[in-house]
């Protein structure tokens, strides 16, 4: 997600702008009756939070309070669970029964049936309706016909989705594709309402889903109150009641609120407290591993990135970069150097290899000079890297990464930093291909498998290959091992298809991010799950 993933409040930092009323984290029944009121830091969403259309951490970590899918993550240990499924039956791994378990509902009390799974499917495939997470869709019969790769759609609904009955539907596949269930969770797959179809604008302003908590009100660059659902389904029934995301356009400011005792809880802790962070925090710091990696996308879209021998500046610069410094004096153990395309989270059953990239992540100016001279230089003689610098402490590496690479090459400043103040805005370019230069592609899996590190980011016309990195072997590698039955030769497909990325280096792998966050003494039980994200609805309030 695709990773990425931002007082009383007159007296609060001027960054956010908020009435007192919403200050801190006094207790607030808003139908949660007296359990009190989490208070959260968070970004705006670059898209509407539209299942299919987010695509991204933070629109995502609402899409996790207000949705649930026929699977869940489990929070501890990333196990694909069934949630709204009650079984998914398949004899060949390419035609799959759902049947749905019974008294779901959503917050407007009509019944989640199959209809709801397959209208929801249905309108992300629509290319008309300009959904980001269409390709997960892809593997669909029928997809091609209402997402052409030109043209209007040739039908409205995939042939490959058919209801049975009101628990019942089936979906048939273009291939097999034996993990295709465990991808289930993934929050693209919800279902949705008649109201999102009837009512669509209304729907948007005030979204209605099925899970644990309901959206009292969202105010756009200000913050999103949410409240528990009494009438919630579920086993994971929320402990608090609400959870206030107060939008921050600097996360140092969250953090100053946090320790200030004006907000309950900080999941991103910014670089420059991250040697003071133990101190302030004690044993309400958390920081663990997460299916995270950061890494520079080249936009390959650009003919100066994408000639011949360009493969060679873009190795060049991998090996300018001095990892090992610059996580352990910018990232206090909270980044580990990447070694591959993945995250040691995955474990090597799972897919991690740390040899996969080789010598391009190894700190080597020497042979980065040597290559970048060899291919001709650097396009222009120049290369600026560009992020969006409200989260992240994206700033601070940036500019370490530059010096690193400048001081490799020896020929002063080629290396500059374009920063970008919103991450919404950054995203906007990024999804838009206005970007010249490497730009940061921070990833959060979607789901706990290697294909979700490989095929989203680098497959040909995938939804998040923003750097249009194309190329026919990788893509037949990743269709085989998508096929494979056996989940170890399947992941040692995966693997071999790494070992493209890394002749190529369509991005540079830079580090795998920690999960990293700090509460309030007032807040209990906060943990995050796999994918760095607060399990929320087990946060209890003092």
């Amino acid at each position: 997600m695709r990773g990425a993933t931002h007082a009383k409040w007159a007296a609060c930092a001027a960054a956010v702008a908020l009435a007192a009323t919403a200050c801190g984290g006094g207790s607030d029944s808003g139908g949660g009756g007296a359990a009190g009121i989490v208070s959260s830091s968070w970004g705006d969403p670059q898209n509407p939070l539209e299942p299919a259309n987010t695509n991204e951490v933070q629109g995502g970590k609402v899409l996790d309070m207000l949705f649930r899918g026929l699977k869940r993550y489990d929070p501890k240990t990333g196990e694909a669970k069934n949630m709204l499924a009650e079984k998914i039956e398949t004899t060949d791994s390419q035609n799959f029964t759902i049947t749905l378990k019974d008294g779901w509902k959503f917050s407007n009390d009509e019944p989640v049936t199959a209809q709801s799974f397959v209208d929801a499917w249905n309108f992300g495939a629509d290319v008309s309706k300009k959904q980001n997470n269409s390709p997960f869709f892809s593997d669909i019969v029928g997809y091609a016909d209402v997402h052409p790769a030109a043209g209007a759609p040739k039908a409205k609904t995939m042939s490959g989705l058919v209801v049975k009955d009101a628990k019942t539907f089936t979906v048939a596949l273009k291939e097999k594709f034996s993990t295709w269930p465990e991808t289930l969770g993934y929050q693209a797959f919800s279902p949705l309402p008649k109201a999102f179809f009837t009512d669509h604008e209304g729907w948007l302003k005030k979204p209605v889903g099925n899970g644990p908590y309901t959206v009292d009100s969202y105010t756009k660059g200000t913050g999103m109150k949410l409240r528990k659902w009494d009438g919630y389904s579920g086993a994971d029934k929320a402990v608090n009641g609400g959870v206030d995301l107060k939008v921050y356009t600097d996360n140092n400011t969250a953090y100053t609120d946090l320790i200030s005792g004006n907000l309950d809880l900080v999941d991103d802790i910014p670089a420059q407290q991250l040697k003071n962070v133990a101190n302030d925090l004690g044993d309400r710091y958390i920081n663990q591993p997460a299916l995270i990696i950061q890494t520079l996308t080249f936009p390959l879209y650009d003919p100066q990135w994408n000639k011949e021998g360009m493969e060679k500046v873009r190795r060049g610069i991998s090996m300018a970069i001095n990892r090992d410094e610059i996580t352990k004096q910018i990232f206090k153990e909270t980044r580990t150097p990447a070694k591959d395309w993945t995250s040691p989270a995955l474990g090597e059953k799972g897919g991690f290899s740390a040899t996969a990239c080789g010598d391009a992540c190894s700190f080597n100016p020497t042979e980065a000079k040597k290559l970048i001279q060899e291919a001709g230089g650097l396009p222009g003689g120049k290369v600026s890297l560009t992020s969006n610098v409200d989260t992240g402490s994206h700033r601070d590496w940036m500019d370490a990464v530059c010096n690193s690479v400048n001081n490799a090459l020896g020929e002063g400043p080629v290396c500059t930093v374009n920063p970008i103040g919103t991450f919404a805005d950054f995203r906007n370019q990024q999804s838009s291909f206005k970007l010249t230069g490497p730009f940061r592609s921070g990833w959060q899996a979607d789901y706990p498998l290697i294909q979700n590190f490989l095929e989203p980011l680098y497959y040909t016309g995938a939804s998040s290959n923003y750097g249009k990195f194309s190329n026919p072997e990788f893509d037949k590698l990743v269709d085989e091992a998508n096929r494979e039955s056996d989940s170890a030769k399947a992941t040692a497909k995966f693997q071999e298809s790494q070992k493209i990325l890394a002749a190529q280096m369509p991005s540079i792998p830079l580090w795998y991010q920690n999960g990293s966050a700090g509460h309030s003494e007032r807040i209990s039980d906060v943990a995050l799950n796999q994918f760095s994200v607060p399990v929320y609805d087990q946060i209890k309030v003092s």
